[in-house]
């Protein structure tokens, strides 16, 4: 795939991403939700740390975290190009501009939301540029997260060991488009890794 269709993929991508936290963050107050079908909602959540919620202690973990995003980020760039510069097969390229694209979005969340968007509350939605400033510093900002796909939320069958007669969820996560670019990203490498990498 070359190099304009990359950089397509990742302005796409990017866009979608943006487009989607920003309109969250400004018409949903904070853990609002819509119910858009049973196994799938709209939930705004904020994230600030890495996947899960899972968060670096200390002052500084979100600044290490922000600072090796963007090492990482820079690693996955040269990927891109070098494997552009290759003529790599094009499901390689195709998915590091996916994986890239994903990254980048979150790291404009964590670099820039802190900066020009007001804390998003469970009574109010938040502003663009305040007039008192944003929420945090520069590198300190929140990850938007909305998407949620419950696909399973009842309760189990009783002949079922154990958890049977119990409810049961499965997937509660929620997430985000630029999320959702890295697992595809992951899962078409994985899935098509002999075609991608020319193994046999």
């Amino acid at each position: 795939m070359s190099l304009r269709k990359s950089i397509l993929v990742i302005i796409l991508v990017l866009a979608i991403d943006q487009i989607s936290k920003i309109y969250i963050k400004l018409n949903f107050k904070l853990h609002d939700q819509v119910e858009v079908f049973d196994w799938f909602r709209l939930v705004f959540v904020e994230n600030k740390g890495m996947a899960w919620g899972f968060e670096l202690p200390g002052t500084y973990g979100k600044l290490i975290l922000t600072l090796f995003r963007l090492l990482a980020i820079t690693g996955i760039g040269y990927w891109l190009y070098d494997s552009v510069r290759k003529n790599s097969a094009a499901i390689l390229t195709f998915c590091i501009a996916l994986i890239f694209a994903g990254a980048l979005g979150n790291i404009l969340d964590s670099i820039f939301y802190g900066l020009l968007f007001s804390e998003s509350t469970m009574v109010q939605t938040a502003t663009f540029l305040p007039e008192g400033g944003g929420y945090e510093s520069i590198f300190y900002g929140k990850v938007v997260d909305m998407i949620q796909f419950t696909l399973y939320n009842d309760v189990l069958p009783d002949w079922i060991p154990i958890w049977g007669g119990q409810r049961f969820s499965f997937f509660d996560p929620v997430f985000n488009i630029a999320d959702s670019a890295i697992s595809i990203g992951v899962f078409l490498l994985l899935i098509f890794n002999k075609k991608a990498f020319g193994t046999s």
